[in-house]
């Protein structure tokens, strides 16, 4: 069985957001037609309590898209977006949410940022997608959406570790590209399975 995973289609990764991806608007036409035909569902949402500490403004003379090491690794310091409950974090109202099955929140650990739909970005602390999947017989992904260089090349990386069969739509995904971001991406998703289409 086959699940199509919908990563962060939300209002702050869109033209106008706290944190927008260039286009991220532009391929939602295209994720609703997939959907409509996928077996399964899962979207993903970016879910982060204010003051999270991925956000630069909680980080004394540092800037967005900066640097820091982080008990769990470097992290990229982010404008603050997707706050709980808020507009931003609300999924873009063109997104056809009816499909979804289930509705994965990530990031809502205060100390710990969450790219990938599997894990926290400590590479060890589970989201429960994968037990999910696995209980229902799930075994081939297709990931779309934002941003493709963070969420979803994490995320897809993540699932091909864990032996799941994973292509990432590439038309249907758009990056924030920092510094050849989206090249890294591409590399690393190429070199860890990942079928890119």
């Amino acid at each position: 069985m086959s699940a199509l995973i919908v990563i962060d289609v939300q209002n702050d990764f869109c033209p106008g957001g706290a944190l927008a991806v260039p286009e991220g608007d532009v391929i939602v036409p295209g994720i609703n037609a997939l959907m409509a035909e996928a077996e399964a569902v899962v979207l993903t949402q970016d879910w982060h309590p204010a003051g999270h500490s991925s956000f630069a403004s909680q980080h004394a003379g540092q800037d967005p898209y900066g640097l820091i090491d982080m008990p769990y690794g470097p992290q990229v310091l982010w404008p603050d977006h997707c706050v709980i409950g808020s507009e931003g974090a609300a999924f873009h109202k063109d997104l056809t949410t009816d499909r979804a099955e289930m509705v994965i929140r990530k990031g809502f650990r205060h100390a710990i940022d969450s790219y990938s739909a599997f894990f926290e970005n400590d590479h060890r602390t589970p989201t429960g997608l994968e037990g999910y999947l696995r209980s229902r017989g799930i075994s081939t992904l297709t990931m779309v959406g934002l941003a493709a260089d963070f969420c979803v090349a994490f995320s897809a990386i993540d699932a091909a570790r864990l032996g799941f069969d994973v292509t990432v739509r590439m038309d249907l995904c758009r990056a924030i590209d920092l510094s050849g971001s989206l090249a890294t991406a591409k590399q690393d998703m190429a070199q860890a399975g990942v079928t890119l289409a």
